[in-house]
């Protein structure tokens, strides 16, 4: 049983993660892993399976409650769930009127997290060095991709459900950014607000079977070659940091309906560019009824400093790693 400090400490990790997992672009597994929870994670999740419902039908809901770490992961879900329902409003709000601000905390708090990470690579051999270049430019060539249309078939949702987890497990490959490539973001935060059951039901669906197919996976590479999957981590993170630039350009847009009768445009593909050409004006930002643009550099990076402060915080919070 764990005591109320922990378990307080624990819904505060699953609240983080929460709030990372609702931006596209950050990952609630980078928050996992900086928080020192990622490797109980993975086993928790892996330990859920048939073999549950055997100790359960034999043993009793207590024995198959402690085969899944029934405490550790019943409280993360719940900061997580209560993280998503409070501020899935307030960030997509942010995102669209602040990003360059909410964009530069994120840029911080994942930049500190690429030293932090590397620090858990025991020796850094050759397989290690490479690792960290695919994780790299995997997550370089992920930010690349143009994002897709998507669809309003059910089948759909679960699919991109069963994906996007796997993304968010992983540290530095956001799964709101994978759903954003899918075309699936804008209708699952929609459905998330206007509580639309069947959707999210599918969705969330294929997020259970997505996590527990692909933490097996990590959790066996862990085992096996931790210092090749850690330095890979490392690697996405570090690629990660393209994806979340603060300052960007909207190169094209596209007219969404977020389940109301109106339409309205919004950014659909955007580059990065240098915060001194962010004050221009474009042709795509008229469209968008944006008339003047402020760097806000002051600002940007003592919410990045922040970032970094909120790491180490998280960081101290972190059991200590053998």
């Amino acid at each position: 049983m764990m005591d109320l400090r922990s378990r307080v400490k624990l819904f505060l990790k699953g609240m983080s993660m929460g709030a990372a997992d609702v931006v596209p672009g950050v990952s609630g597994g980078t928050i996992a892993f900086i928080s020192g929870i990622y490797e109980e994670l993975l086993s928790s999740i892996k330990s859920l399976g048939p073999d549950t419902l055997v100790v359960l039908r034999k043993q009793g809901l207590a024995a198959a409650w402690r085969q899944v770490n029934g405490d550790f992961l019943a409280t993360l879900l719940a900061g997580i769930v209560t993280s998503v329902l409070l501020l899935v409003r307030p960030i997509t709000w942010a995102l669209k009127h602040q990003p360059v601000l909410i964009w530069s905390f994120f840029f911080g708090l994942i930049a500190a997290s690429v030293w932090l990470c590397g620090r858990l690579v025991k020796h850094w051999s050759f397989p290690a060095i490479l690792g960290l270049l695919v994780g790299t430019a995997a997550a370089v060539t992920i930010g690349l991709l143009e994002p897709a249309s998507g669809s309003s078939n059910l089948l759909f949702y679960f699919v991109a459900g069963a994906i996007a987890i796997c993304a968010m497990i992983l540290p530095g490959i956001s799964g709101s950014f994978i759903l954003l490539l899918m075309g699936a973001y804008l209708p699952v935060m929609t459905a998330l607000k206007t509580f639309d059951i069947p959707v999210i039901v599918v969705f969330a669906t294929g997020c259970l079977f997505g996590l527990m197919a692909f933490s097996r996976l990590l959790n066996w590479m862990f085992a096996k070659y931790h210092d090749l999957t850690v330095s890979t981590l490392t690697g996405f993170l570090l690629g990660s940091l393209t994806i979340i630039w603060p300052w960007k350009e909207v190169i094209s847009v596209r007219t969404v309906h977020e389940g109301k009768p109106d339409e309205h445009l919004e950014p659909f593909i955007q580059h990065n560019i240098w915060p001194a050409d962010h004050a221009t004006v474009t042709e795509m930002d008229r469209l968008l009824g944006i008339t003047e643009k402020d760097p806000m550099l002051g600002w940007a990076i003592l919410l990045a400093i922040v970032g970094v402060a909120l790491l180490l915080f998280l960081e101290r919070m972190a059991p200590a790693r053998k």
